[in-house]
């Protein structure tokens, strides 16, 4: 703080150390305080709010070039074909999944690994331990002895070594069979998902699935024996028109955010964007904004009501800037919407696992699959109308006039962006 003397001086006046600990201390009760609040509200909101069952768009089909691709919006469709696939597999299979629930979908895939393990078929499972605290040990010990498993902690074996690298929750989730099939999305492994949540999800047979396969393994193979690792292949394409794009951070390497950054900045037409978390960077927040600027047509879809009310709080920060930029703020108000899916000008598509956050972006284990063809981008604008019709638009006008004390909730949480 500063002061004026007598003399006309301006005198600094520093904080001492003594009451350094109580500013700070102050500074991060209003975030925690906010936090505190909102989360009470909603749980107060749950006991009133029915869960529905999830909308379906359908099931969607494309061909590119020579990989077959199918686009999965609702969870049961997904399992079934996954689990035919695993039943099909006769080398390999390996999965990498971020939440797997001890419940009768999570069952079924415990026993059909099992029952392909029992033919021969070898097996790598990667999931994420921190997502799955809630779920005992004893589920995932059902697995055969000859199924490969490896439990990714929050903090690596040598986090003290190089802190950035074996750090990352394993927010990736992937099945690939046989080097040949790969899945790819938003669907965690549950019955709450198969339902209950509208996601999306990629079925690819081609070019791509090799890229889905490095992802597993080259998390899998990290630290290991030579005699411990997945086997290297060679790709099928150096240059396919669908292929991965894949944060690994034991790589230091994050180049989603890149990939979205540049698509939106060759948008001449339309910008289409699902994402259950809105949290953008202000690069990424920035190229939005430039683009509505010069006339293209960016919609961003949110769920109204996601299962973190927190991220829900600190997404509704960013509505202002972009209504006034005239960017489309939708909420979807059915369900839980958890797809992680962009199309821009008809052209360009992707399906992943990266949320339009900073944790997704520049933190996690994350897949995305990259689409340039027209004939998948207008199967992608398909099911994004086909999510419109159960979403709200958000009006400036109203939301200008929202109650003060929301107004003052947004801007306490604002702190939090970074760690969303």
């Amino acid at each position: 703080m500063s002061r004026a003397t007598s003399t006309g001086k301006i005198t600094r006046r520093l904080v001492s150390p003594k009451t350094l600990p109580m500013a700070l201390a102050a500074a991060a009760a209003v975030p925690l305080t906010a936090a505190i609040s909102v989360v009470t509200l909603d749980l107060l909101k749950q006991e009133q709010r029915k869960q529905r069952d999830a909308p379906r768009p359908g099931t969607f089909y494309s061909q590119v070039e020579e990989s077959p691709l199918t686009i999965y919006t609702d969870g049961e469709t997904l399992y079934e074909d996954m689990i035919e696939a695993i039943d099909s597999a006769q080398e390999t299979i390996l999965m990498k999944t971020y939440i797997w629930k001890n419940d009768e979908v999570g069952q079924r895939f415990i026993d059909a690994f099992n029952a392909a393990a029992r033919r021969g078929v070898k097996i790598f499972i990667i999931y994420d331990g921190f997502a799955n605290l809630v779920v005992a040990r004893s589920f995932y010990a059902q697995l055969s002895e000859d199924i490969q498993v490896f439990r990714l902690p929050l903090l690596g074996r040598s986090f003290w070594k190089a802190p950035v690298r074996y750090t990352g929750f394993n927010h990736a989730k992937i099945l690939v069979t046989d080097d040949t099939v790969g899945f790819v999305g938003g669907y965690n492994i549950g019955a709450l998902y198969a339902k209950k949540w509208r996601d999306t999800h990629l079925r690819e047979v081609g070019p791509a699935v090799w890229g889905l396969r490095q992802t597993i393994a080259r998390l899998w193979n990290e630290d290991r024996a030579p005699s411990e690792q997945i086997t290297w292949i060679a790709p099928d394409s150096w240059n396919p028109a669908v292929r991965v794009v894949a944060n690994l951070p034991v790589d230091l390497v994050y180049p989603i955010r890149n990939m979205y950054l540049k698509a939106i900045e060759r948008s001449a037409q339309r910008i289409w964007i699902s994402t259950p978390y809105f949290v953008p960077d202000q690069q990424i927040l920035r190229a939005l904004i430039k683009a509505s600027q010069r006339g293209v047509d960016v919609q961003i879809m949110i769920p109204k009501d996601s299962n973190h009310v927190i991220a829900d709080w600190v997404s509704r920060g960013f509505f202002g800037e972009t209504l006034d930029a005239g960017i489309t703020i939708l909420l979807y108000a059915t369900s839980m919407m958890h797809s992680k899916t962009a199309t821009i000008d008809g052209e360009w598509s992707t399906i992943g696992t990266a949320n339009i956050d900073r944790l997704s972006l520049s933190f996690n284990y994350e897949a995305n699959v990259e689409v340039i063809d027209a004939d998948f981008a207008a199967e992608m604008e398909k099911v994004f109308r086909r999510d419109r019709e159960h979403c709200e638009a958000v009006s400036s006008r109203a939301w200008r006039r929202r109650h003060p004390m929301a107004r003052l909730t947004e801007r306490a949480l604002q702190p939090l962006r970074p760690m969303l």
